[in-house]
Formats: C-alpha cells, sequence, structure tokens
C-alpha cells in the first residue's frame, strides 16, 4: 500500500490515520483495517495451524484482541506486523493446544523457497515439472510446509510465503534478526532435501 508523503516530514503510512481514528471509537475506520489484512492474517494462520477452521477462528480471534488493546499499539512497528505478531501467538497457542494430536515426522517433506515456490523448487531438481502436474507440485510443497516444525514453518510462512523483510519478520515474532535468517536458512536447507529426496523417489517409482 502506497504512503502518504507530507513535504519536509517523513513518509506517513495511511494505518496511522486509521488505527487513531479507531483508537477514539472510529468503528468504520477499524473495519477498514480488518479489511485490508484479514485475509493476510487468515493465510498466516493457516500456514501455522495447517487447519482452515482454526485459521478462520484465530483471524475472529487477532480482530478482537487488536481492538481491546489499540491503545498498546505505539506505532514503532507497522500495524500490519503488530497484527501479524498476535496472529503468530495465537497459532502457537492453538498449535500447543492440540499437540498431543499431531507430531511432526521428520521423514515429512519439508517447506521453504526464495520467493515463488515453484520457481526456486524448479532450481533443486532436474526437470519437475515433467515429472509432476501442478496439482500434484501442490500437494507436495503443501506437504512440506506442514512437515517443519513450528519455529521454522512460522518464519518461513512470514519472509517467503508473505514476503515480509527480515526485519519485519524478527519484530513479529520478537526476535533478533540474525535468528530469524538462522531459522530460514535452516528451513530452506531442510525442504531443499527433502524435496529431493522425494523427487528421487518419484522418478524411481516412474521410470524403474
Amino acid at each position: 500500500m502506497p504512503v502518504l508523503e507530507q513535504p519536509g516530514t517523513e513518509e506517513v503510512h495511511p494505518d496511522v490515520a486509521l488505527v487513531e481514528r479507531a483508537k477514539h471509537g472510529d468503528a468504520e475506520a477499524f473495519e477498514t483495517l480488518v479489511r485490508q489484512y484479514d485475509r493476510a492474517i487468515f493465510r498466516v494462520a493457516n500456514h501455522i495451524t495447517q487447519n482452515r477452521e482454526d485459521a478462520e477462528d484465530i483471524v475472529q480471534d487477532v480482530f478482537l484482541k487488536a481492538y481491546n488493546k489499540l491503545d498498546q499499539f505505539q506505532g514503532n512497528s507497522k500495524f500490519s506486523t503488530w497484527l501479524t505478531r498476535i496472529a503468530v501467538n495465537e497459532s502457537l497457542m492453538r498449535l500447543r493446544k492440540r499437540k498431543t494430536s499431531r507430531t511432526v515426522s521428520m521423514d515429512q517433506d519439508v517447506q521453504t523457497e526464495e520467493g515463488s515456490i515453484p520457481r526456486d523448487f524448479a532450481d533443486w531438481s532436474p526437470d519437475p515439472e515433467q515429472q509432476l502436474s501442478t496439482s500434484e507440485l501442490g500437494d507436495i510443497l503443501q506437504k512440506t510446509i506442514a512437515g517443519l516444525s513450528p519455529g521454522f514453518r512460522t518464519v518461513f510462512t512470514l519472509r517467503d510465503i508473505e514476503n515480509l523483510s527480515t526485519e519485519e519478520t524478527a519484530q513479529a515474532l520478537g526476535l533478533s534478526v540474525p535468528a530469524v535468517k538462522s531459522r530460514l536458512l535452516r528451513a530452506r536447507l531442510q525442504l531443499r532435501e527433502r524435496l529431493s529426496r522425494y523427487l528421487k523417489r518419484k522418478d524411481g517409482s516412474v521410470q524403474p
């Protein structure tokens, strides 16, 4: 979203005015913020929890908490980053509640990429599009995302899927920039290894 430029002053993000209006009881301003970010918050929650119903519930919880805690938003980061941090906390809390019913196997595929998943994926295998259909590729990548530990999956989701900067990802997660870079690198390496292994098995089964 573009920013508003004021002569002789720093650029001001349009969310600032909306947040200030919402703080003073303007429900329409807050509804505008919800419309702007509800899909992004849903994607973050869905990638972390791997459950659509949970993600939909989390979206509701995130905006309810954000509304009740608007006075705590000091503008030290983007409003979207602040929302994302709430979404991450709610998603990880939801995972902890059902951790006994869901375990992460190191034999599952993993996730990560350098931007566009199909593009980077192609760099890791001779001709993946010749081996897999688009739908198959999407299924495999979704499984690799689900196979990451919550910590790695969260960093990957924010940095490589939602395209937050490293600094914004660090702010959203309450981590240092080096910690974000370290987790992202490990997630990407795991994904590369798992996808390569999967494709070798796939290729071997199709072409003995």
